[in-house]
């Protein structure tokens, strides 16, 4: 029996690129692995000014290593984090860095979630969601 195919059936699948994905995936998995190139570039580069700037700051100073001393207060914040970049605390420059790249993977699946959201795969929203709630509460709860 020869099978017949309609000319909607037969665009779907000669629309695929050679990974196998429908342009739209693909187009998404670009905008995800952008974000994340870029998102770790950005933080390596504020990390690094901050760093510059340190070692500027400090760099004939000598450390005393008897006494530990923790971060200041200022840096357990966001908001002292970035009232300390307003002064351009190299510390606080180098915690926004860091910042930047917690961040990073949270927009990922933020972004994720979203196109999940537009494809309406109900699934992977909750899935994408439960995530991002976990990495909530881990970050806020600790």
């Amino acid at each position: 029996m020869r099978q017949t195919t309609t000319p909607a059936r037969e665009q779907a699948t000669t629309s695929h690129s050679a990974s196998g994905h429908a342009p739209a995936e693909e187009h998404v998995e670009q905008l995800i692995g952008n974000l994340l190139r870029i998102g770790v570039l950005i933080a390596a580069a504020v990390a690094l000014v901050g760093g510059v700037m340190y070692l500027a700051h400090s760099a004939f100073t000598r450390p005393s290593y008897h006494v530990f001393r923790g971060e200041p207060p200022m840096l357990r914040s966001i908001g002292g984090i970035l009232s300390g970049v307003a002064a351009l605390e190299p510390t606080a420059i180098i915690q926004l860095g860091i910042v930047l790249l917690i961040a990073t993977p949270i927009a990922r699946v933020l972004l994720t979630l979203i196109a999940f959201a537009v494809r309406r795969d109900r699934m992977y929203v909750l899935i994408s969601a439960l995530v991002l709630g976990l990495l909530a509460y881990s970050l806020l709860a600790g």
